[in-house]
């Protein structure tokens, strides 16, 4: 079993998906029903945990034509219903496994629908994804992870030097 904690002390129970790993964001939501491939590797989600509101995902995979750029640059990922059965005919890999080849944590088996109404009252928030046995230890991290607010998110997306983009 795994954990949301929300940095105001709301908790969301639910089961690990990709990477098993501790990981803080700022939690907010996505309403596309889809292109979570593209959302993840959209760097303006830098630094924060998605919320899908769409309550399926995972059914049609992940595959190199759909990244918005060359990582991802979320930190986490959030979904009422995961599908382990990839039927699309153009994937190539399945979301759980796409998120373990980029270290990225998600939680699923949890109200979505529950949290985005929260968020939406309370505002985006800091929080952390994490195992059971790491909860107390996360609550304390939690109070010590930096806010969104004055952070320099452009310079750590932002490619290191330029090059040319062509045409296929």
């Amino acid at each position: 079993m795994a954990k949301l904690l929300l940095e105001d002390g709301k908790v969301f129970d639910g089961k690990l998906i990709g990477a098993k790993t501790k990981v803080f964001g700022e939690v907010v939501f996505n309403t596309s029903m889809t292109g979570y491939q593209e959302v993840l590797t959209d760097p303006s989600y830098a630094g924060q945990i998605i919320t899908f509101t769409y309550p399926e995902i995972g059914n049609y995979g992940c595959n190199k034509s759909d990244y918005e750029s060359s990582d991802c640059f979320a930190s986490g990922i959030i979904i009422r219903n995961y599908s382990p059965l990839v039927s699309n005919y153009r994937s190539e890999e399945s979301l759980d496994s796409f998120l373990k080849s980029h270290n990225m944590t998600g939680i699923y088996g949890l109200d979505t629908r529950a949290l985005t109404r929260y968020i939406r009252d309370h505002g985006a928030m800091r929080a952390v994804i994490c195992n059971d046995d790491e909860f107390e230890a996360a609550k304390e991290e939690l109070k010590k992870f930096p806010t969104m607010a004055g952070r320099d998110l452009a310079s750590e997306v932002s490619c290191k030097q330029a090059y040319k983009a062509e045409q296929k």
